[in-house]
C-alpha cells in the first residue's frame, strides 16, 4: 500500500510525485502515454522550441538592422521539427530521472479507479491492483473540437495542437480557428516561417480575458506582419479544407492547406472510473477547495482536470499545495497572481487585474504606462520596434493590482510582478527594490514613477 497514488504524469502529477517523494512519502504514479503530459509532449515545450527557431529566422532576416549580413537564409522545417523532438525526448528523460531519484514507482498504463473503501482507494492498472490512503487526480485536458457542420469532411486538413506539432511539412497556408493563446502562438510560428495565416475569432478582439489594450497592440503588430484577422466572426461550416464563416450577416469562404482548431480545452473527467468515487464536478471539471481537496476525503485533483486555470505552472503549484497539506504544512491555493504569457514575437506577459476586470469590480485605481523603449536594454536589442508596460495601482493603498506587458523578453521578468501582487507590495516598497541595469525588467520599476 502507498501513501499517495497519482493518475497522470503531467506538470501536476510529476511535480506532486517529486515533492512527495522528497518528503518521504511512498508514491505510485500512473501514466498511459509519456511522462510530462500535454505540456511537455504536445504543448508548452514543443511549441516554444519551434517558436524559438522561428524567432531566430525572423531575426536573421532583419540582421542588417544590427550590422549583420547573411546569404541564403532559409527554413528547413524538417530540422526544426527534428530539434523539437530531440528537446522533448531530453526533457522527458529528465522527468523520468527525477522519478527514479525520489524512488517514485511509475506504472505505464491506463489506471482505472475501483472505488474507496474504509479510507483506502483502489486503482487497477495492467490488471494489477494498487491501493493508497490518498489519491491525486491529474488527468489533464484535451483540445475541444466543436460540432461545426461538415467538420467530418475535413479529414487530415483539420488539426489540433497535437496533430499540427506532428506535421512533417510546413503548410503554405493556415486558417486558425480561435484567437486565444494557443491560436496566436501557432499563428506567430507559421507567419514567421512564411506561411499565409488567417485567424478567425468570435470575440471582438484576440486573447480574450487579457488586457484589451495589450491584445489590440499585439494584433496590430501581426497585421503589419501579414496575418489576417477575422474578428466578431463565427465559423458556420467546414468542407474539406474550406471554412465558411459569417461576419456582419454575410457568409464568406476561406481555403487553406491546413485548419487549426484552437477554441479551448476541456477537462478529462471520463474513462478512468471517476464515477466510482462520486466525485463532484463543476464547470466541466473536478470541484476542489483551496487545498485542492474534492468532496471525497483523501481524494484530490490538480491541473487542467479542475477546469479552472489551465496552465502548467498553475498545475504545478496546485500539486505542491496537495503535498504540503499531506505532509503537515498548511497551505492553500491562491489564484490572484497567476501569470499568463503568450510566446509570440513580441511576447505578451500579464498578471493580476486587467483594466476591464478592475472596472467591472468597481475598483478605484490608476494606470501607469511606459513604453518599452524607455529601457536602454530593450532599445539595444529591439531595433525599430516598441512595446508597452502597463501597471494598475490601487489609489487608496498604492498596491499593485495588475501588470501587463508587450515586448521581448517580458516572459522572463513577469515573475517580479507576480511576487509584488502575491506579497501585497506597495509602489513605495517596490521603488526601493534595486533592479539590475541594464535590463528590460527595469521598465516595471520605472513605470511606477509615472
Amino acid at each position: 500500500m502507498y501513501d499517495l497514488m497519482i493518475i497522470g504524469g503531467g506538470p501536476a502529477g510529476y511535480v506532486a510525485a517529486e515533492r512527495a517523494g522528497h518528503q518521504g512519502l511512498s508514491v505510485v504514479l500512473f501514466e498511459k502515454k509519456s511522462m510530462g503530459g500535454v505540456c511537455l509532449n504536445e504543448g508548452c515545450i514543443p511549441t516554444k522550441t519551434m517558436l524559438y527557431s522561428a524567432k531566430m529566422y525572423e531575426n536573421m532576416l532583419v540582421g542588417s538592422k544590427y550590422g549583420i549580413y547573411g546569404e541564403n537564409i532559409r527554413v528547413d522545417y524538417g530540422k526544426i521539427v527534428g530539434r523539437k523532438n530531440k528537446v522533448v525526448r531530453k526533457l522527458v528523460a529528465g522527468v523520468e530521472a527525477k522519478m527514479k531519484q525520489h524512488e517514485i514507482i511509475v506504472v505505464k498504463g491506463e489506471a482505472i479507479i475501483q472505488g474507496r473503501v474504509d479510507g483506502i482507494v483502489e486503482v487497477i492498472c495492467n490488471e494489477i491492483s494498487y491501493k493508497a490512503s490518498n489519491l491525486l487526480i491529474c488527468t489533464g485536458s484535451e483540445a475541444f473540437v466543436p460540432p461545426i457542420p461538415g467538420i467530418e469532411t475535413a479529414g487530415d486538413h483539420l488539426l489540433t495542437n497535437r496533430e499540427i506539432l506532428a506535421l512533417k511539412d510546413q503548410p503554405k497556408s493556415l486558417i486558425v480557428i480561435g484567437g486565444g493563446v494557443i491560436g496566436m502562438e501557432f499563428a506567430s510560428l507559421y507567419n514567421s516561417l512564411g506561411s499565409k495565416v488567417t485567424v478567425i475569432e468570435m470575440l471582438p478582439e484576440i486573447l480574450g480575458g487579457l488586457d484589451l489594450e495589450i491584445s489590440k497592440l499585439l494584433r496590430e503588430t501581426y497585421e503589419k506582419k501579414g496575418v489576417q484577422f477575422k474578428l466578431s466572426t463565427k465559423v458556420v461550416q467546414i468542407a474539406a479544407n474550406k471554412v465558411h464563416f459569417e461576419k456582419d450577416g454575410v457568409i464568406e469562404l476561406l481555403e487553406a492547406d491546413k485548419i487549426l482548431m484552437s477554441v479551448g480545452r476541456r477537462a478529462n473527467t471520463s474513462g478512468y472510473g471517476l464515477e466510482s468515487l462520486n466525485v463532484e464536478l463543476e464547470r466541466g471539471g473536478i470541484k476542489v477547495d483551496e487545498k485542492m481537496s474534492t468532496n471525497v476525503p483523501g481524494v484530490f485533483a490538480a491541473g487542467d482536470v479542475t477546469g479552472f486555470s489551465m496552465l502548467a505552472h498553475t498545475a504545478s503549484r496546485e500539486a505542491e499545495v496537495v503535498v504540503n497539506n499531506l505532509t503537515g504544512r498548511v497551505d492553500k491555493m491562491l489564484y490572484n497572481a497567476i501569470p499568463g504569457v503568450v510566446y509570440t514575437n513580441p511576447e505578451v506577459a500579464c498578471v493580476g487585474e486587467t483594466e476591464e476586470s478592475a472596472l467591472a469590480k468597481g475598483l478605484d485605481f490608476r494606470i501607469a504606462k511606459l513604453a518599452m523603449s524607455y529601457s536602454g536594454r530593450f532599445v539595444a536589442e529591439n531595433e525599430g520596434v516598441n512595446g508597452l508596460c502597463k501597471v494598475l495601482i490601487a489609489k487608496e493603498t498604492e498596491l499593485v493590482l495588475g501588470v501587463h506587458m508587450l515586448g521581448n523578453p517580458c516572459s522572463e521578468f513577469i515573475s517580479n510582478a507576480c511576487m509584488a501582487i502575491e506579497q501585497g507590495m506597495t509602489v513605495e516598497q517596490l521603488q526601493k527594490v534595486i533592479f539590475p541595469h541594464p535590463t528590460v525588467s527595469e521598465i516595471f520599476k520605472e513605470a511606477l514613477y509615472i
